[in-house]
């Protein structure tokens, strides 16, 4: 049975919440890991029609990209819209689910910032923002005679060790010595006993292990081991992947901001799209941010962009940015992020289909965009 705790298993894998904002709420927040999943349903929002739409399918997990509940609620009660969204998802049995900022990250072409950047066709589009941090991953590192070493790996990576993007079982292997002298109570391997010094070859076997796995992966390691006592460490990683907010890079032939409107609003689309600046200006460097990005326009500046698009700009900053020298696009909320739910559907369907879930992935039908041409 597919069940809440294993599809969040493949997403967290995939867009590690270690990845989200320190302020952000992703995760599971409505539902029990135990509840059985047979469809799932991606959505950009989650409101009171979403879940509905749910409720009349079979046992459905509800993805979204915005949390339900994303600040503390003082009480669930239906005296808040979120209130009352998860009551009714908790009285349906449904589930729901956000990857939130450790979606907007993603470096596998789902990130909320890539449809502007393919849009325009960005040339050398790179993270906005990045730095090195505590990863999510750590190195396994333990000592296998040659024998059993096949057996081991086959544990391990059934229990989710070795995964490095679209490959599996990744070791790294190399032959050396290692010596023991067993003491009473021991059960040695190999030798001539106990208290006589012995050596046996062994593989230096290293894997790299998602942190939340990594207990899991240790159990399996000793289970399938042939040592009473095995050594192994485990190592953190820095997180070493160019994961941060945001992309910038140059367009193939300098544009004018009117052209770049114009694609926006029909490639992504973008019917409420906001120009500052003049129409008739040329820019080549574009920074972009999914979603609401006013807090990054230093960043965008930082980067030599000369034309920033992302949503929900201020009255004030917008005007503080434009006597900077830069252009801005409010191409909105909701169509610089909605337009990256395709990818996400398909990487999910293919994430999920190569660790053996067969519920279907599926586009809620619900129009969640709150505006509309007066």
């Amino acid at each position: 049975m597919e069940t809440v705790g294993s599809w969040l298993q493949v997403v967290h894998d995939a867009y590690p919440p270690a990845h989200a904002s320190d302020w952000d709420n992703v995760g599971l927040q409505v539902g029990d890991p135990a509840w059985s999943v047979e469809r799932v349903l991606v959505t950009l929002d989650v409101t009171g029609a979403v879940i509905a739409e749910a409720a009349e399918g079979p046992p459905t997990l509800v993805l979204a990209h915005h949390p339900l509940l994303f600040r503390p609620l003082p009480a669930l009660t239906p005296s808040s819209a979120s209130g009352r969204t998860a009551l009714a998802a908790a009285r349906a049995g449904v589930a729901v689910a956000a990857a939130h900022t450790n979606l907007d990250v993603a470096t596998d072409g789902a990130g909320t910032s890539d449809p502007v950047a393919e849009v325009l066709d960005l040339r050398d589009a790179t993270p906005l923002t990045s730095g090195l941090g505590d990863g999510d991953r750590v190195k396994l590192v333990t000592f296998v005679p040659e024998e059993a070493v096949a057996g081991v790996i086959d544990a391990v990576s059934a229990a989710g060790a070795g995964r490095v993007g679209d490959y599996e079982r990744c070791t790294f292997r190399v032959r050396g010595t290692g010596t023991f002298r067993p003491l009473a109570g021991a059960d040695p391997y190999s030798g001539e006993g106990l208290g006589q010094d012995a050596a046996e070859q062994e593989d230096r076997l290293e894997v790299e292990v998602p942190r939340r796995r990594a207990a899991d992966v240790v159990r399996a390691l000793i289970a399938a081991h042939p040592y009473d006592e095995v050594a192994y460490d485990l190592v953190p990683l820095l997180d070493h992947a160019q994961v941060g907010f945001g992309r910038v890079g140059d367009l193939p032939t300098p544009r004018s901001l009117g052209d770049i409107a114009t694609l926006l609003r029909t490639g992504l689309p973008a019917p409420h799209l906001r120009l500052a600046g003049e129409p008739e200006r040329t820019v080549s460097r574009v920074a972009t941010v999914g979603g609401a990005g006013d807090s990054l326009i230093g960043a965008a500046m930082g980067a030599g962009a000369e034309l920033y698009i992302t949503g929900d700009l201020r009255h004030h900053v917008t005007l503080d940015a434009l006597e900077q020298g830069l252009a801005l696009i409010d191409a909105g909320h909701h169509a610089t992020e909605v337009a990256a739910m395709p990818r996400w559907i398909e990487r999910l369907r293919t994430l999920s289909g190569d660790a053996g879930l067969r519920a279907p992935v599926i586009a809620s039908t619900v129009q969640t965009d709150p505006w509309r041409r007066a």
